[in-house]
């Protein structure tokens, strides 16, 4: 036990009617980057949270440098020197980055209750700097894009002296060099002798980067293996208990009638002359870097993003949506990137959610058609494999594929022809990507016309019949997955500023 920074053994944690952690062990070495890889519902966060101190083993012992410890609260944790940069960060970005690195922990002046600014800074600053980050530390956490404020978390946990960082998805937000920039900084951590729990769904990520690899299954430990000694194919077998023959199930579709045309959309500064078409019964893929204005693109077709220029028709007919709700009635349907944040509402049930997009079709006169909603949602759950003790169930406490699955049965209650998905996978295992893929497969084959937005340069070009490649605002290129020029490098060739 003296040679881990942190081990568990035999935790198991209980809630009604979830056993989330079943005899789970779990060591991680000094200076070492162990990943931690599962399906949605696997355990993770669970796990996460035991380490943290949010949540305490209902069985099984914790010890730190070989000494049991009985952390219950997340001061015990960090006292014990363990933190964690959540995928959801906590910042206040109305405050500076020096406030925000030394909350709760501020600096006060000799024998005085004033706060000493100056050495606050100073430290602010030196801690930024040894992450790679020469930043103005007096300036508000909102002047600055996402990787730096996770600099910020991160630099919270160096300011305790941690021994180790726990990092929770921390690449989902980011773009391309922000993801290497937070490599490097994890690389450094690693050589200062900070041991990394590495939590990722990529598994490139953890190939790139991690020593080790954990995976998790149904609350419990599967393996721990050397990364040398995994491949894509142990990673995903041990992860879903099965083999993944094909990660992109993509089904032909058999292209119909047209079914949105964008013509010259703009708005000013962010998008520029958007054109292009979509018909029933394929996937439209839409690539591009971060800022591209792809999001953008959605929501100003959605009604939730203002224009001041263009045209959108629907099935041919010029149509006017100044509103999510002129859009809903134009029978589309936003699955947004922010699916917790815009997609759900988290204090809600299940149930609740799964209407939220069409009350109309759950009500009785003037009262909610209880039975229709219960049936209504024992279907969803049935048809979209979503993992819950029950309909009831709080949304907040589902793993990120299954609140995604909510979102999509939402959606599918609306009935829409077209059906735009942001990021549909950002966030979920292999196995409840899968899933997500035969979904959107299942509405290609019934001539929905499916738009999909996604970063992932694998997933765009494994399931979309077309792509278009988007930079600052514009249109670069088109590709058909029928020639020869569909391939990653035209597509970051384009998505760089290149012509394809």
């Amino acid at each position: 036990m003296g040679n881990y920074v942190v081990e568990l053994k035999n935790v198991t944690k209980r809630f009604p009617g979830v056993v989330a952690l079943r005899d789970m062990s779990l060591q991680i070495k000094p200076g070492e980057i162990l990943g931690l890889i599962g399906e949605n519902g696997a355990g993770k966060s669970t796990l996460i949270k035991i380490l943290t101190g949010v949540h305490s083993a209902d069985e099984g012992e914790m010890f730190i440098n070989g000494v049991k410890q009985d952390i219950k609260t997340p001061s015990d944790a960090k006292n014990a020197g363990i933190a964690c940069v959540y995928q959801e960060l906590n910042i206040v970005k109305e405050l500076s980055i020096t406030d925000n690195i030394f909350i709760n922990k501020y600096i006060h002046k000799k024998n005085s209750k004033f706060l000493d600014y100056k050495a606050m800074h100073k430290k602010a600053h030196e801690v930024m700097l040894s992450l790679g980050q020469d930043v103005d530390v007096t300036k508000p956490c909102a002047n600055f894009g996402m990787g730096i404020l996770q600099m910020v978390e991160i630099a919270k946990a160096v300011l305790i002296d941690a021994k180790l960082i726990i990092m929770d998805e921390p690449t989902s937000s980011l773009g391309e060099k922000e993801v290497k920039q937070l490599m490097k900084t994890v690389r450094s951590l690693k050589e200062r002798g900070v041991s990394i729990l590495f939590v990722s769904h990529k598994l490139e990520e953890l190939f790139e980067l991690c020593d080790r690899v954990t995976v998790m299954r149904d609350g419990e430990h599967i393996t721990t293996d050397a990364i040398e000694d995994m491949d894509n194919d142990k990673l995903i077998t041990a992860m879903v208990g099965r083999t993944l023959n094909n990660q992109y199930p993509k089904i032909e579709g058999k292209r119909g009638k047209e079914a949105l045309r964008i013509e010259n959309l703009n708005s000013t500064g962010v998008l520029h002359n958007i054109s292009f078409t979509a018909y029933h019964g394929e996937i439209l893929g839409i690539a591009g870097l971060v800022g591209a204005g792809r999001t953008e693109t959605f929501q100003a077709i959605f009604g939730a993003f203002p224009v001041d220029g263009g045209h959108i028709y629907i099935k041919g007919k010029r149509v006017t949506i100044k509103s999510p709700k002129d859009a809903v009635k134009n029978r589309i349907a936003l699955l947004t990137e922010d699916r917790k944040g815009q997609g759900l509402v988290l204090s809600q049930g299940i149930d609740t959610n799964l209407i939220l997009a069409n009350l109309s079709k759950f009500t009785k006169g003037l009262w909610l058609n209880k039975e229709k909603i219960k049936n209504n949602g024992d279907q969803a759950v049935d048809d979209l494999k979503i993992k819950t003790p029950g309909l009831t169930a709080i949304t907040s406490q589902l793993s990120g594929g299954n609140q995604q699955k909510v979102v999509i049965g939402k959606w599918l209650n609306t009935d829409a022809d077209i059906y735009l998905f942001d990021e549909p996978t950002r966030g979920i295992d292999v196995g409840a990507k899968v899933e997500v893929y035969n979904i959107m497969n299942d509405l290609v084959a019934k001539g929905k016309c499916v738009i999909m937005v996604s970063s992932e340069l694998p997933e765009i070009l494994g399931m979309s019949d077309r792509v278009i490649v988007m930079r600052g605002g514009k249109i670069m290129g088109e590709i058909d997955r029928h020639n020869e020029g569909f391939t990653q490098e035209n597509i970051m060739k384009a998505a760089w500023g290149g012509r394809i």
